[in-house]
């Protein structure tokens, strides 16, 4: 039996030719290889026009990558806000609900701020105040127009005291308690302050109506001088109230007189002064109305 015959490669022409173009290319690319690296380090512009073209050829597939990107985000970020937008709701309606108090809040400041500069103005009159003070309520079911007071005789207040607004006057202390008092109203149909109108001498008495008007009665009748929009001061006329004091402006004119509004609400006067009697005999006769003995 004849052996088989053994083939190596040193005797194939075509393998050598291979094997030899082989160890060739690999040696031209790694000298091509050397070059570049050398020319790079030495000169790095040299190629900034093939770097530049190479980046343009991948810069479209770069663009769909990017865009792919985004929707795929903006796709996630649609889903979950879905999910979170209840919550998110609920988190701006509470911050909304918590704005909106501390805007109330400032608000009520602010008109405490104003209160207190219309103190600061009752502060600075001719006559001394005996007491500041507030309208800490009021009747409300009575015909009777009656307020009450924090302050009492313990602060100096006595009855027959007027006690005035920053607008002008409110009424009259009726009864003083240790620490708190009673107001009789300028608008309690017991109530009459004479008054003059103050551009001249016509004098009159504000009686009031118990339904939150004054009636100006003139004293002198005949030819009814007043009109709308006459403004009424305190004449001083029995020294009970000083003079000069805002009572009430004309609203309506009547055969007698008018039908005027007072120009102090108590129900916006927060912070009060009582003032002393004008004339002290009056508070002798004040005291001893049968007004305030009845109440």
């Amino acid at each position: 039996m004849t052996p088989p015959t053994i083939r190596r490669s040193g005797h194939s022409r075509r393998a050598q030719f291979s094997a030899f173009t082989g160890y060739l290319i690999a040696a031209l690319g790694a000298a091509v290889g050397a070059i570049l690296l050398v020319v790079s380090l030495w000169r790095p512009e040299t190629f900034s026009t093939l770097r530049s073209v190479a980046t343009d050829m991948v810069a479209p597939a770069g663009r769909a990558g990017s865009a792919t990107r985004s929707d795929s985000l903006a796709f996630v970020d649609t889903i979950s806000g879905y999910f979170r937008a209840g919550s998110q709701n609920a988190r701006l309606k509470r911050e909304a609900e918590e704005a909106r108090v501390r805007l109330a809040q400032a608000e009520a400041v602010e008109a405490e701020n104003r209160h207190l500069k219309e103190l600061l103005g009752l502060r600075d009159t001719e006559v001394k105040p005996v007491a500041f003070a507030r309208l800490i309520g009021s009747t409300s079911a009575s015909t009777r127009r009656i307020a009450y007071l924090s302050a009492g005789s313990s602060d100096g207040v006595k009855p027959g005291m007027p006690v005035r607004g920053p607008m002008g006057l409110i009424g009259r202390v009726l009864e003083a308690g240790g620490s708190s008092a009673r107001v009789l109203l300028v608008t309690d149909a017991a109530s009459m302050v004479p008054v003059r109108r103050t551009e001249d001498d016509v004098v009159a008495f504000a009686e009031g109506r118990a339904d939150g008007s004054l009636h100006i009665r003139l004293i002198n009748l005949g030819l009814n001088p007043l009109k709308k929009g006459d403004v009424f001061v305190t004449s001083g006329a029995g020294g009970l109230y000083r003079p000069g004091i805002a009572v009430a402006i004309v609203d309506t004119i009547t055969t007698d007189g008018a039908i005027a509004r007072p120009l102090s609400n108590p129900a916006t006067a927060v912070y009060v002064a009582v003032e002393p009697v004008w004339a002290p005999e009056a508070s002798q006769v004040i005291a001893g109305q049968p007004l305030e003995a009845g109440e």
